[in-house]
């Protein structure tokens, strides 16, 4: 059973996030599942390899770029920080906006933790301190 989103204010939507969080921990693991990250406990453990496949499968890169960098002309950026798992899987389920929503008959569960496995996967990008041009 899917938990219900509703959009609401203030304290409102913290409570419904932290339900949603305590309701996704239960999710799927994915197969050929990779570990995963102490930075988001909720997330279910996904394969980076498949993910960035899927990724560019199923249309994603069109407009988040081939790396999920962003941009003016594409989608946000979705990497190297993705946003917490349940509110990542809530949006791909039901966007707004001009993205087209990704169902279950799309993407499974798994294909989903495997996507955002290659999300978390995304290195950072370098420090303004570290190219030596703009030292």
């Amino acid at each position: 059973m899917r938990p219900k989103i509703r959009y609401a204010s203030g304290l409102g939507i913290v409570v419904t996030f932290v339900a949603i969080a305590g309701l996704f921990g239960q999710t799927k693991k994915a197969t050929n599942a990779t570990s995963q990250t102490s930075e988001d406990p909720v997330a279910p453990a996904g394969n980076s390899i498949a993910g960035k496949k899927l990724f560019a499968t199923v249309g994603c890169y069109a407009c988040h770029g081939r790396e999920a960098q962003g941009g003016s002309a594409y989608g946000p950026r979705l990497a190297p920080r993705p946003i917490a798992y349940p509110a990542f899987y809530a949006y791909v389920r039901k966007p707004v906006g001009e993205m087209p929503p990704y169902r279950e008959k799309v993407l499974s569960d798994g294909q989903l933790a495997d996507i955002y496995a290659f999300l978390k996967s995304q290195p950072r990008p370098k420090t303004a301190d570290s190219i030596s041009i703009l030292k």
